[in-house]
């Protein structure tokens, strides 16, 4: 008889991701670093940014991913670049909505999933992340307000993500948006009828959401946000920065800045 070969099996996604633990950590240290270095060398010259986040799996027909694509086009008709998770659904919407602008950024930080999520068509500037932590650090860092739409797990891991660093102050002047009333209601209900009422956050911790399915109003807050950062930055000194040069260079109406005190 002849020998019995074994047939090979078949790789599956979560090999990969069982191999990447298994492996020797200086590595994985090096892709971290790579990650973050590649992250704050393409991201941090932007101009004011706002990143918007929302479920992978709605297609163009559903009425989020419409709202999404219609806030993104207000946003960047302002001179606001755009930052997505660069998948479908939601991201794709936003960055949609941006894409024809050429004035700004349609900016998708794409991130390497078992289930192979693809970067959407309408980035103009594109980065994919092999971490989740990463990814997320970018998500963040160079916005100065998040647009939270209705999605699943991911996008509530990045609402009380970015509610976190607001309360503790690890981002300042940053103002947080959510887009759903229907959607988010029950959610916005046990917030304050549970973690409120048993004293595990404040009332002023409550009033960091801003729910509202007002586009106009998330446009217009943002703006005065824009202007409340500048003013801080001025007030602290750090008026020499890059930041606040590009941030100053972006308001064209001066005389908003003048009233604001700068």
């Amino acid at each position: 008889m002849p020998p019995h070969h074994k047939k090979k099996a078949k790789e599956y996604p979560s090999s990969r991701y069982v191999k990447d633990i298994k492996s020797a950590d200086v590595w994985s240290v090096f892709k971290i670093i790579a990650d973050f270095v590649q992250g704050f060398d393409e991201l941090g010259d932007l101009g004011p940014s706002v990143t918007i986040f929302g479920s992978a799996r709605l297609d163009e027909n559903h009425p989020y991913y419409q709202e999404a694509m219609k806030l993104s086009a207000m946003l960047a008709e302002r001179g606001y670049n755009i930052i997505t998770g660069g998948g479908p659904g939601v991201m794709e919407a936003a960055n949609r909505g941006a894409y024809d602008f050429e004035e700004v950024e349609s900016i998708g930080l794409n991130i390497e999933l078992p289930s192979e999520q693809q970067p959407n068509p309408y980035i103009t500037k594109g980065r994919s992340f092999d971490y989740f932590f990463s990814r997320k650090v970018m998500l963040v860092k160079y916005s100065m307000a998040y647009v939270i739409f209705p999605g699943g797990f991911g996008t509530l891991d990045e609402m009380f993500e970015a509610l976190t660093l607001i309360q503790t102050r690890k981002v300042w002047g940053v103002r947080l948006f959510v887009v759903g009333t229907e959607f988010y209601a029950p959610l916005i209900q046990f917030i304050r009828e549970k973690m409120l009422r048993e004293g595990m956050i404040d009332e002023a911790d409550v009033k960091l959401i801003i729910l509202t399915d007002d586009l106009g109003e998330v446009v217009k807050e943002i703006e005065k946000s824009l202007i409340a950062q500048i003013v801080t930055m001025k007030k602290e000194g750090l008026d020499d920065t890059k930041y606040y040069q590009v941030l100053s260079s972006y308001m064209a109406d001066k005389d908003k800045i003048e009233e604001s005190g700068i």
